[in-house]
């Protein structure tokens, strides 16, 4: 059985995906998707914080992705897999209480089951790097 955390991850990335695509109140999509797909989940705040931050840092996350993997343009990457990085991004740069190894293998699993059988590598070679530098003495 999935955890809060875990399934809170997954709702911030469908609104993510859902709002680069769409456009909109980012923050009413994210209460949609809670309240549609996940109305057992006991605890909501840990997705509201997250996505606030992903949107707070979305520029800065932007930057990072094009530092990171500069062979791919921003746009150029898979949306569903570009959403998982702009989450694990937020999680290792910003997230005072997520260390960077569990952001990294949230993002792959989460990547295992919505991206293409390429996606769990790209975003772990990405997230990697972002933490070695963000995050050294965590590495």
């Amino acid at each position: 059985m999935a955890s809060n955390r875990h399934l809170s991850r997954i709702a911030v990335i469908q609104t993510l995906f859902a709002w680069e695509s769409h456009g909109g109140d980012a923050e009413g999509l994210l209460e949609y998707v809670l309240k549609e797909f996940y109305p057992k989940l006991k605890n909501d705040g840990f997705a509201q914080s997250n996505l606030k931050g992903v949107l707070e840092k979305f520029d800065e996350i932007k930057v990072i992705i094009g530092e990171t993997a500069p062979e791919w343009p921003f746009d150029k990457i898979a949306p569903i897999d570009r959403v998982i990085l702009e989450q694990g991004i937020y999680e290792i740069i910003a997230s005072p209480d997520v260390p960077p190894v569990v952001a990294i293998n949230e993002a792959i699993e989460i990547a295992k089951e919505f991206g293409n059988e390429n996606a769990p590598k790209f975003i772990n070679g990405v997230l990697s790097t972002v933490m070695k530098a963000h995050k050294p003495e965590k590495s």
